[in-house]
């Protein structure tokens, strides 16, 4: 028997019902409510349940099959083909690996395939039966739309919390612990965005269309939720931005270190250069060397060489090289 994960009917009142097998894919006037049938997309009994005729146009079949889930709208007389992607919250899964959902909506009838669970359709599921459901397909895609910002939202302040942490550190002068994480957490906020920023699009384009089966109060909702993908975005990409800053200072502090190496490498040299041109100059067997004879000849060495070091020391001082 094929599988369908989710089969509600929502009436015309926002009541919604389980759906019987038995009344699987039965057409429904427009003055009924729709309904909503959820599919997971590597199924094998999935093309059964196309060829059970649930629906019948081939070319969203190819669509909702289709390998690329790239978020955008198609819109087709009173047909749409929408995609959307929502955050990976499942164990041992990375948040921007994001799920994709596809949705082909009629007037009576709204068909989803995922390949993997995402969180916001169990969300939805769970609403329909415990709260009134949007009255319209179109309420019905803001509401899915919403949920899965909402979802999304636990995600994007742990990323900016990260990034807290990490000032901290750069500012507590800890960034051994801090390097590794900052390019980790900016390849996320790069990945979370590639998608989330056309997913707006795509509700902005579907809020604009003129079809009866979005209402004004629809076309506000979808509104909301694209500016609400909006508002993620933007926080994505001052995540992005706070982290290139974040490898700034860091690199900035390696090079201050680095230089500050240097200077000290560079005092070294220039205190014990003349030093040791004296001491090599007077340990070479010549004749003519003063003191060989004198038994405190090597004091009176040691001496001029310690003299010569303190002045030294009191140039660099004056010139604040050290």
């Amino acid at each position: 028997m094929p599988l369908i994960l989710h089969a509600y009917h929502i009436s015309a009142d926002g009541k919604a019902a389980k759906i019987s097998q038995d009344q699987l894919g039965l057409p429904r006037p427009k003055n009924e409510g729709y309904d909503w049938y959820h599919l997971q997309r590597d199924d094998p009994t999935i093309q059964a349940i196309f060829d059970a005729d649930i629906f019948l146009d081939k070319i969203a079949e190819r669509t909702l099959l289709a390998e690329d889930s790239r978020p955008r709208t198609i819109v087709r007389d009173e047909d749409v083909l929408i995609n959307l992607r929502g955050i990976n919250l499942n164990p041992g899964s990375r948040p921007e690996d994001m799920i994709g959902i596809r949705f082909f909506i009629q007037p009576t009838r709204i068909v989803s395939v995922e390949k993997r669970p995402l969180k916001a359709t169990k969300d939805i599921a769970r609403r329909l039966l415990s709260q009134p459901a949007p009255h319209t397909p179109g309420g019905f895609i803001a509401s899915f739309a919403q949920a899965m910002i909402d979802r999304m939202a636990p995600t994007i302040t742990d990323l900016n919390e990260q990034v807290d942490e990490l000032e901290e550190k750069v500012e507590t002068g800890a960034t051994d612990s801090a390097r590794p994480i900052v390019s980790e957490l900016r390849r996320q906020a790069i990945l979370l965005r590639r998608f989330l920023a056309p997913q707006r699009d795509a509700l902005n384009s579907l809020s604009q269309q003129k079809l009866p089966w979005i209402t004004s109060d629809d076309q506000l909702r979808l509104r909301d939720a694209a500016d609400q993908a909006t508002r993620v975005t933007e926080e994505l990409d001052a995540v992005r931005e706070r982290c290139a800053i974040v490898k700034d200072q860091l690199t900035d502090l390696r090079a201050e270190q680095m230089n500050q190496n240097m200077m000290i490498l560079a005092v070294l040299s220039a205190v014990f250069l003349p030093l040791g041109l004296i001491s090599g100059m007077m340990g070479i067997n010549v004749g003519g060397m003063p003191w060989t004879e004198n038994g405190l000849g090597f004091w009176y060495v040691t001496a001029i060489i310690i003299g010569i070091g303190i002045i030294q020391m009191i140039v660099f001082k004056l010139l604040k090289w050290i």
